[in-house]
């Protein structure tokens, strides 16, 4: 139930509870003013009946001694006091008046029939007045909730862009109530955030562009070292750590925002060779066996090519990170499967953490074994935002780790390639 509906029913239901405890109180104060004046004038007429029968004149409507008396009025008469009393026992209810003179009762009864009827048009009018007084309440209650309801939704959906990251989202400031309070405090929030971002991907930048001069005097020295395993350890290392730098750079390209497509025809199957053909052995480089000179353990399996309109390095690029990943973090065999616009990456591990199949890819958080920095499936996704394409990650019932690459959002054309 949302917060609309809560606030909606939270006000009619306190104008039904308002309606019906003035109805009440109306109710009950008619019907005592009604009988007060109704005992007083049957007061009034009794003294004047028995004045009457003393003086020997009965009037029409003066009974002595009626046997259809009413019990209690009867009891309080004998008592020797007056008394009146409200009948309800019959068709009509009747208002009796009675007092001794003597031996004998004198009383009076008349019909009670108005008073009750204007009792009856009484609580009709109530209800219908409370009916459209509890309904306007609700019409009344359900605008308040709405426009609140839309300033929240406006707050959560602002947020939650905030979160995908897009820093610039604020909302505007309307008013000085508690919602704009939030709104404020949203907008700081956001603030903070976007500075806080904005000066880490800033310094890490900045570091990784200093870095990138002496890795890659590094990677040169190590390769002028003399042939041996230390050599093949120094260049490894050094290898590593260019490859490392410029994932940082590109993550930080990629988070300016400022990336560019560049669109041209290309077959899915022949994109996805060649960024297989291209992909480094974790252990030893490239070895016989692959399909479509692919390295071992990876197999590319064409079920259905096709040629899209897109940027085919940035797919290329994707591919590269999903294998690479496939094989640092998973087990062989790796099959890459294209299927049209689908690209999906299976391999035969453990599959993905948990917290990636929740959050997505963190940079710089490490793996299920504390291995990784996160940033190749980072890279993969944000070039998969670039283009407009999905990225998403599973884990097969069959076990392993799934990554699908549909490249339907980012593709202008998709027909059968001219060539195989």
């Amino acid at each position: 139930m949302g917060l609309r509906t809560k606030i909606g029913i939270a006000i009619a239901g306190t104008a039904a509870v308002v309606s019906v405890v003035i109805g009440l109180l109306v109710h009950h104060r008619t019907v005592e003013a009604q009988y007060a004046s109704a005992r007083s004038q049957a007061r009034d007429r009794l003294q004047t009946a028995v004045q009457d029968h003393a003086a020997g004149i009965d009037g029409d409507r003066t009974l002595i001694d009626p046997p259809d008396l009413p019990r209690p009025l009867a009891d309080a008469v004998r008592r020797g006091k007056w008394g009146s009393y409200l009948d309800w026992s019959g068709k009509v209810p009747q208002m009796w008046a009675a007092s001794v003179y003597r031996d004998e009762v004198v009383a009076l009864k008349r019909p009670y029939e108005r008073e009750a009827e204007t009792v009856r048009d009484l609580d009709r009018v109530l209800w219908i007045s409370g009916a459209i007084g509890t309904a306007l309440a609700c019409v009344a209650g359900l605008l308040v909730a709405t426009r609140l309801g839309r300033r929240l939704t406006a707050s959560a959906d602002t947020a939650q862009r905030i979160a995908d990251g897009d820093l610039t989202a604020r909302l505007p400031l309307r008013g000085q109530d508690e919602i704009t309070r939030l709104t404020a405090a949203v907008n700081t929030m956001a603030d903070a955030l976007a500075g806080r971002l904005r000066a880490e991907r800033e310094v890490t930048a900045n570091i990784a562009h200093e870095l990138r001069t002496p890795v890659a005097g590094m990677v040169t020295a190590a390769g002028l070292l003399p042939p041996g395993r230390p050599a093949e350890l120094v260049r490894e290392s050094a290898a590593r750590l260019r490859e490392l730098v410029d994932d940082v750079i590109e993550v930080a390209r990629l988070d300016g925002a400022g990336e560019e497509v560049r669109v041209e025809v290309c077959g899915v199957g022949e994109v996805v060779r060649r960024a297989v053909a291209g992909v480094r052995a974790v252990s030893g480089g490239a070895e016989a066996g692959g399909a479509g000179g692919a390295p071992g353990g990876v197999r590319v399996e064409v079920v259905r090519d096709a040629s899209v309109e897109t940027d085919p390095r940035r797919v290329e690029r994707i591919v590269v990170n999903l294998v690479s990943n496939a094989l640092r973090h998973g087990r062989a065999p790796v099959v890459v499967e294209v299927d049209g616009v689908v690209v999906r990456v299976r391999d035969a591990g453990d599959g993905f953490p948990e917290g990636l199949l929740v959050g997505g890819p963190q940079r710089f958080r490490t793996g299920a074994e504390g291995t990784g920095l996160g940033l190749g499936l980072t890279i993969a996704v944000g070039q998969a935002k670039v283009l407009g394409a999905g990225l998403r990650f599973a884990n097969p019932d069959g076990g392993g780790a799934l990554a699908e690459l549909d490249l339907t959002g980012a593709v202008v054309r998709a027909d059968p390639p001219d060539r195989p």
